[in-house]
């Protein structure tokens, strides 16, 4: 699997502005058309414009895989609606106090980890949208479960603090081997630094060899 580096807003930050599955790359609107179709070429899927609560922070307010997408109520309906119709994806909209979803949750289209910050009378709508077996877990003491897991459905990474038993219960449900890891030169809080779907990687611009390496024993089946 191809891993390729890339920059959003000159910055390595890529997970926070960007999410993708197999079909799709979400760009904040206004993003440069040149460095979309870059994007959109690595990962061998369409890039489309998008904001999501009048944000450009998108990898942070959504979640996504192949099956469906979960939005925050702060969401407008011309959000929702522009994204069902260019996707054509279950989208689910969380009312919850909580509207940093991609921080919260991370998925796979195998399975998927969520925050237990977020209430139990939500986690049906979670498993419903992305057609999905959930566990709520926190991963390496910490809440913010999607911020410190990064999946596809070949493999993954996770945050390099996590215990074993921790990294075995995640790999269970999201069904890939996990491997510990960084991203840009030492962040443990891996989305905010990679793209991942079934075709390739990409990841910010401050990831060094080691960690290259790192990720491609990871991605590898």
């Amino acid at each position: 699997m191809d891993i390729y580096k890339y920059d959003v807003y000159r910055g390595p930050n890529i997970g926070i502005y960007t999410k993708t599955n197999d079909e799709f790359v979400f760009v904040p609107n206004g993003f440069a058309d040149t460095k979309a179709k870059t994007l959109a070429s690595y990962l061998k899927a369409e890039y489309v414009f998008a904001s999501v609560a009048n944000t450009r922070v998108l990898g942070t307010m959504m979640v996504m895989n192949n099956n469906g997408i979960l939005l925050p109520s702060l969401c407008s309906q011309w959000e929702i609606d522009h994204m069902k119709k260019t996707t054509k994806l279950n989208i689910g909209v969380l009312d919850t106090k909580h509207n940093a979803l991609g921080n919260l949750i991370a998925a796979n289209d195998r399975g998927g980890v969520v925050s237990p910050k977020i209430p139990s009378e939500a986690v049906k709508t979670i498993k419903d949208t992305l057609g999905v077996e959930i566990i709520q877990k926190k991963i390496a003491g910490y809440h913010q479960a999607g911020v410190m897991v990064c999946a596809n459905n070949i493999g993954g990474i996770i945050h390099p603090e996590t215990d074993e038993d921790d990294i075995k219960s995640i790999s269970d449900v999201l069904k890939v081997k996990l491997e510990p890891a960084t991203i840009n030169g030492g962040i443990p809080y891996i989305s905010s630094g990679i793209l991942a779907n079934n075709k390739a990687i990409v990841v910010g611009n401050m990831t060094n060899g080691p960690e290259i390496m790192m990720l491609t024993r990871a991605f590898t089946e």
